[in-house]
């Protein structure tokens, strides 16, 4: 490879990373507005949506668009913003990549506010030269009603979705959280 090329691919990886970028806050804009056609653009044909919990699960483009349409109908205003995306180009294929995106939004599901943090496990597909989303796993830190903010961390029970409390996604299922705390046992633990 000359000088040249690697100067090439190199330009070529920092555009890409930036229009991932804008993909994922595209996804939030177009959440928070409700724009059916702009979230479906975001989406391969394949696109697969899931979270560990269960609570958000579709297997296509179409089944993710009718998933947000039942969310949407029963969510008023809401706002997202994405923070810290990690972004890895596929060294095999330019048109692949993962990442990760830090996530923050407030809602207003059945007209109750809410607070939420998530994370995002995303794949990109690049498809007729625009990134796009062809696997989205939302992983919830907390979602919680406004109201219980204040107690929402400090249990297990930090997901509350579709009237009921669920475990958390993480991070108590993580391996590095459970080995810290093999470790090193929290106060009184022991």
């Amino acid at each position: 490879m000359t000088d040249i090329q690697a100067l090439e691919r190199r330009v070529e990886r920092l555009e890409s990373r930036i229009e991932i970028e804008e993909l994922v806050t595209a996804y939030a804009r177009a959440c928070d507005e409700h724009d059916m056609p702009w979230l479906e653009s975001l989406f391969t044909e394949d696109a697969q949506f899931d979270s560990p919990s269960g609570v958000m699960r579709a297997g296509n483009r179409d089944e993710i668009m009718a998933m947000f349409v039942a969310a949407f109908k029963v969510r008023g205003p809401g706002y997202h913003w994405t923070h810290d995306p990690f972004i890895r180009i596929d060294d095999a294929d330019p048109d692949i990549a993962t990442g990760t995106v830090l996530s923050h939004a407030e809602t207003t599901p059945n007209g109750r506010v809410s607070l939420a943090a998530m994370k995002y496990n995303d794949r990109y597909r690049r498809v007729d030269g625009r990134w796009r989303f062809s696997r989205r796993e939302i992983q919830f830190l907390y979602y919680v009603p406004a109201e219980q903010y204040l107690e929402g961390l400090s249990r297990k029970q930090r997901l509350y979705y579709g009237g009921d409390w669920k475990d958390a996604d993480y991070p108590e299922a993580l391996s590095a959280w459970q080995d810290f705390n093999r470790r090193h046992p929290p106060d009184g633990a022991g």
